[in-house]
C-alpha cells in the first residue's frame, strides 16, 4: 500500500498551552484511522496540521507529491442563501473549474449522497443532510485523503448509520475524529490515541475499537509495571547518592548519570500513568423517595406544527427503569422529554406525577447556561461555596471535579469548549437531588472518558431515567428498555436496540413483543439442562495435549524469564529520549505478561482434563 502522509515529531503549542509534542502519525492507502483522545489534547489541531491548515511549531511532515487532502470541520456552515448545488459548485471556484463541468460535477456527487432536490435551500435540512452536503463539498475536489472532524457530533441515529455506511463503502483513505465508539468500532482499522498518557503523545492499534481497548489495557498495566520497577531502583540510587564522603570520591560518574536519568523517566511515567485517571467526577444525587410508581403517561398524543408526534403512548416509570428513547430528528423525543418533566402538557391523555415528584432535565440547546457569565457565576452564582449532597464546597474544588482549573473561573461560558460547556451543565445537574433524570443528548462533545463516567453514574442512579442520545454503545449499556418514535405518529415499545433497528428497517414487520408478554415467557420457560464443561469429564487428554501437558512448567518458567529479562529493558533509563524504542518496550513487555497468563490458563485446563480422566 503507498504511504500518503508521514509526520514525524509534530510539537504545537499555545502560549499558555502544550497541545502536543514528538507525535508520530502516518497514513496509508485504504486506512480508515479513528483519531480519539480527551478533550483538549489538540485532535482538531493536529488533523488541520496534517491537512496543511495550520502550521506545526516543529516536527517533520511529508505528503505524497500530488496527493489532495480535504478537512470536512465538525460545524457544517453554509451561506443563508445555499442551495445543494450553489455550496457544491462553489467548492470548485478556487480550481478554475468551468460553470459548466463544475454544476455537472456537483450534481454527480450530489445524486452519489442521495439528494434528489439541488435548489432546495440548505436551511431547511436536518443535521444530516447538512453534513452530507458538508461531505459533497468535500468529495467534489476528489481528495485522496478525507480528514473528518467530528463527524457524528449532532447527528441523529439514522444520520450515524448513513454515515457509517459511507465510510464502509468508500474507497477514500479516511482519518476521523469521533467519540462515538461504535461507530468505530464498525468502521476504523487503526486507531490512534493522543494523550500524554503515552510516550510520544500517541497509542496506536490495527483493529476495530474492541482490539484496541484491550491493547491499551495492556500497554497501561505493562507501564505502570515500569514505574514499580524503576522506582524501587530510584529509591536504591536514592540511598548510595547519600553515603557519606567516602562513598562520594569512589562513585562512577556513568552510575550518577544513569541515576539521573533513572529519576528523570520515573517522573516522566508517573506522569503519563496519572493521565487517564484525570477524569470528571460525575455522581447524581437521588432522594430518598420510596414511591414504586414515579410518573405514569396514559394514552397521551402530541402534534405540532400540524403534525402528529405520537398518539396513545403509554409508559410508567418506576426507580430504577431506564428507558432509552429512539426515532428520528422530528420525531418527537425532545417534546415527549418535555412532556414528562411538565413544561407542555399533552394533546390527549393524562400525565400522573408522585407527589412533590423531583425531575432534573439536561437539555440539548444548553439554554440554561448564559454566555456571558463566568464559569464561576455558572457553577456557583452566589459567593463561593456550593451545597453538594449535604456538604459545603468550594467552587475550586468544584470546578476541580469536572477538570477545571482555578485559572479558568474567569473565562466566559461563550469562550469555552462544547465539552466544556457539557461538563458545565452535568456539575449544575448534580446539585439537585432528583427521582427522574430527562437527558436529551448528554453526550454531545464529552471525549470517551468523560462518557465512560457519565455512564457509570448513569447505571448506579437509583431513580429512572430517560435518555436520548445517538450513541449507541451507551444505549446498549444503560437502557432497560427502548421506546420508539417511528416520525409517522406512531411509538412502540421494545426490548433491545436490535429489535427496534430491525422495526426500524421493515416497520410493516411485527413489532417486539409487549414487555409484559417477554417477561412472563422468560418466566414460565424452562431452563436448558446443563452440559458437561467442554466435554472435559468425557474424555482424556490425547497424546498431543498429554505432551503439552509434560512440557507446561518448562513452557511457563521460560516465559517468566523472558518477561522478567523484559522488565529489566523497560527500566533502562536510556529509553527517556525515545519515545519509539520505550514504546516498543513496554508494548514486548506486555506481550511476555499476557504470554504468562495464557500458559497458567491452558496449564489449568489440562490439569482439570487430566485430573477428570
Amino acid at each position: 500500500m503507498s504511504n500518503l502522509l508521514s509526520a514525524r515529531n509534530l510539537t504545537k503549542s499555545f502560549p499558555s498551552n502544550v497541545l502536543f509534542e514528538d507525535v508520530a502519525v502516518h497514513l496509508v492507502a485504504g486506512d480508515r484511522v479513528g483519531l480519539i483522545g480527551p478533550n483538549g489534547a489538540g485532535k482538531s489541531t493536529l488533523m488541520k496540521v496534517l491537512v496543511g491548515l495550520e502550521e506545526a511549531d516543529g516536527g517533520e511532515l511529508i505528503r505524497r507529491k500530488g496527493s489532495k487532502l480535504v478537512y470536512v470541520a465538525q460545524d457544517d456552515r453554509f451561506a443563508s442563501d445555499a442551495t445543494p448545488l450553489s455550496a457544491v459548485t462553489s467548492e470548485l471556484a478556487d480550481d478554475g473549474e468551468d460553470r459548466m463541468d463544475g454544476d455537472t460535477r456537483g450534481s454527480i456527487v450530489l445524486s452519489k449522497l442521495g439528494f434528489t432536490d439541488f435548489t432546495r435551500s440548505v436551511s431547511t435540512l436536518s443535521g444530516g443532510w447538512r453534513k452530507r452536503l458538508s461531505l459533497a463539498c468535500a468529495l467534489v475536489h476528489d481528495p485522496d485523503v478525507l480528514m473528518l472532524d467530528e463527524p457524528t457530533n449532532h447527528l441523529d441515529l439514522e444520520g450515524v448509520l448513513w454515515l457509517e455506511s459511507f465510510v464502509k463503502q468508500s474507497n477514500i483513505t479516511m482519518m476521523f475524529v469521533t467519540h462515538d465508539r461504535r461507530f468505530l468500532e464498525n468502521t476504523a482499522n487503526r486507531i490512534i490515541e493522543l494523550s500524554k498518557a503515552f510516550p510520544g503523545g500517541t497509542f496506536e492499534a490495527e483493529g476495530n475499537y474492541t482490539n484496541f481497548v484491550r491493547r491499551k489495557e495492556e500497554f497501561l498495566d505493562a507501564q505502570a509495571a515500569a514505574q514499580s520497577i524503576l522506582a524501587n531502583k530510584v529509591r536504591r540510587d536514592t540511598a548510595w547518592l547519600r553515603q557519606g564522603i567516602q562513598g562520594r570520591q569512589t562513585r562512577n560518574k556513568t552510575q550518577v548519570e544513569d541515576a539521573t536519568f533513572r529519576r528523570a523517566e520515573l517522573k516522566a511515567t508517573k506522569d503519563r500513568n496519572a493521565a487517564p485517571t484525570k477524569t470528571a467526577t460525575i455522581d447524581f444525587q437521588a432522594t430518598d423517595r420510596k414511591t414504586k410508581k414515579l410518573l405514569a403517561l396514559h394514552a397521551v398524543g402530541m402534534a405540532m406544527g400540524g403534525k402528529q408526534l405520537f398518539d396513545s403512548l403509554d409508559l410508567v416509570l418506576t426507580p430504577g427503569q431506564r428507558v432509552g428513547l429512539l426515532g428520528p430528528n422530528g420525531s418527537g423525543k425532545t417534546t415527549l422529554l418535555r412532556l414528562m418533566s411538565g413544561d407542555l402538557e399533552p394533546d390527549t391523555g393524562t400525565i400522573n406525577r408522585a407527589a412533590e415528584l423531583r425531575t432534573v432535565v439536561f437539555s440539548q440547546h444548553r439554554g440554561t447556561l448564559v454566555p456571558e457569565q463566568t464559569l464561576h457565576e455558572a457553577l456557583c452564582p452566589v459567593g463561593d461555596m456550593v451545597e453538594y449532597a449535604g456538604r459545603m464546597i468550594h467552587v475550586s474544588g468544584w470546578a476541580k471535579r469536572f477538570l477545571f482549573e482555578p485559572d479558568q473561573l474567569s473565562t466566559y461560558v461563550k469562550n469555552l469548549s462544547g465539552g466544556e460547556q457539557a461538563r458545565v451543565l452535568i456539575a449544575n445537574l448534580m446539585l439537585n437531588p432528583a427521582d427522574v433524570l430527562l437527558l436529551d443528548e448528554p453526550t454531545n462533545d464529552l471525549d470517551i472518558p468523560s462518557l465512560e463516567v457519565l455512564e457509570q453514574a448513569l447505571l448506579e442512579f437509583p431513580g429512572a431515567l430517560v435518555l436520548v442520545t445517538h450513541d449507541r454503545f451507551m444505549l446498549e449499556r444503560i437502557a432497560t428498555e427502548y421506546i420508539g418514535l417511528d416520525d409517522h405518529g406512531g411509538a412502540k415499545s421494545f426490548i433491545t436496540y436490535g429489535q427496534w433497528n430491525k422495526y426500524r428497517k421493515n416497520p410493516t414487520a411485527s413489532a417486539a413483543e409487549p414487555k409484559h408478554a417477554s417477561s412472563k415467557k422468560s418466566k414460565s420457560a424452562k431452563a436448558p439442562k446443563a452440559k458437561p464443561e467442554d466435554g472435559n469429564r468425557l474424555r482424556k487428554l490425547s497424546y498431543k495435549e498429554k505432551r503439552e501437558y509434560d512440557g507446561m512448567e518448562k513452557a511457563i518458567l521460560e516465559a517468566e524469564k523472558e518477561a522478567a529479562n523484559l522488565e529489566r529493558a523497560a527500566a533502562d533509563p536510556s529509553l527517556s529520549s525515545n519515545h519509539v524504542r520505550s514504546t516498543s518496550a513496554y508494548e514486548s513487555l506486555s506481550t511476555a505478561q499476557g504470554r504468562v497468563k495464557e500458559l497458567y490458563a491452558r496449564w489449568s485446563e489440562l490439569d482439570a482434563i487430566e485430573n477428570r480422566s
